[in-house]
């Protein structure tokens, strides 16, 4: 039996180690799995260590409360590894428990593998000295990642963005409009706060906020809100005080056949910074991306950062296609005359379209799906290693 433990603590790293146990499956039949998921992974088989949500976390201050429970369910994790001695070990993004539970692990012998480079290419570059002597391989999501992380001298795999494979470019705009009939003359936006209850925190009145004032200039704007199970009804409470109908949908089929429906009626998006600016792209969704941070992370984080633009999109195209209003320019009057102007200009939508085109084709790798490209990625690793005896 090949056993591969596997460790997820956000929604996203839920769905990558789905696709990844599925195609490991479809690679090497009978291997079987272990560690930390969400239900995603669950439906692929995997019994959950402890519950994932605990290990999510985002921002520098934010996590304090928590180190002691996080401590604590790292010991957990160290002594399950310990005890199991997988025949490798994939840890998938949550780059802080993923690299302290390396250091406990790495005396193992066990092959380590880290799906979504940390992005020390961002910020704190001088980190990647700390993954050096730890990681056997990572798993890139992103072209320019391979040649920062070699240089350091640790061997990449660039597997190309799981957005390729998550269906954002196959909805099905009949599909939205038969589940959910709109009354004439309706005008829909997709809006996206973020998929943590931090974000919505920060996030959803702000942009009801910035709607409501681009209303005037969009007669009959519907808010469209696409969000997770895990924030939904902290969503529907948000939205029932927005001066405004809203249509808020759980994430799934239904969220794409909305990108489609949008973007079959030349309209436009407001979502926060992240995979979902990616998403939208695919779809073909002219977009504004916009966040808001604890203000005292965002001090530390600016004396950090080192890249220019927090869309992906813009760090990936040849120029900046996506307008970004990040912390004090994150504010409802600024969205507003932004997602006005860009509903009602269509030179700014074709621009972003177009743009759109170029940062898709660099995200492909020549390895096939991202899936099976991280899998086979995997088991390579695994068959280049002598397994350490129990």
């Amino acid at each position: 039996m090949t056993l591969v433990y596997l460790v997820a603590g956000e929604a996203s790293g839920d769905v990558l180690g789905a696709r990844l146990m599925a195609a490991l499956r479809r690679q090497s039949p009978g291997i079987e799995f272990a560690g930390i998921g969400g239900p995603r992974m669950a439906e692929q088989g995997l019994a959950s260590l402890f519950p994932m949500h605990e290990l999510a976390n985002m921002g520098l201050l934010e996590v304090v409360p928590k180190l002691r429970r996080l401590l604590g369910r790292l010991d957990e994790a160290a002594a399950d590894i310990a005890a199991r001695r997988p025949a490798a070990v994939v840890t998938i993004d949550v780059p802080g428990f993923a690299r302290r539970l390396m250091t406990r692990v790495k005396p193992l012998g066990v092959p380590l593998v880290h799906y979504v480079a940390p992005q020390v290419w961002a910020w704190r570059p001088g980190r990647v000295r700390k993954w050096a002597p730890l990681v056997d391989r990572i798993l890139a999501l992103l072209p320019f990642e391979a040649p920062f992380f070699e240089k350091a001298g640790i061997p990449v795999s660039f597997v190309g963005h799981p957005v390729l494979e998550g269906g954002a470019a196959a909805g099905d705009p009949a599909r939205f409009h038969a589940a959910h009939p709109l009354p004439p003359g309706a005008r829909p936006v997709i809006v996206m706060p973020g998929s943590r209850h931090g974000e919505i925190r920060r996030l959803l009145a702000l942009f009801g906020e910035a709607l409501a004032r681009a209303a005037p200039r969009l007669p009959g704007l519907l808010p469209v809100v696409p969000v997770s199970a895990a924030v939904a009804d902290s969503v529907r409470a948000g939205v029932a005080r927005w001066p405004m109908p809203v249509l808020v949908l759980e994430d799934g089929p239904a969220k794409f056949d909305a990108f489609a429906a949008v973007a079959a009626a030349d309209g436009v998006a407001l979502t926060k910074s992240g995979t979902s600016s990616l998403e939208l792209a695919v779809a073909g969704v002219p977009h504004l991306v916009a966040y808001r941070m604890n203000p005292a992370t965002a001090a530390i984080a600016r004396r950090l950062i080192k890249v220019q633009h927090a869309s992906l999109v813009n760090l990936l195209g040849d120029a900046p296609s996506v307008p970004e209003f990040i912390q004090e320019r994150c504010t409802p009057a600024l969205l507003a005359e932004a997602l006005a102007g860009l509903a009602t200009e269509p030179a700014a939508r074709a621009a972003q379209r177009a743009a759109f085109g170029t940062v898709l084709a660099r995200l492909r790798a020549p390895e096939g799906a991202p899936g099976d490209a991280a899998a086979a990625a995997v088991l390579a690793e695994i068959g280049g290693r002598v397994r350490p005896e129990a």
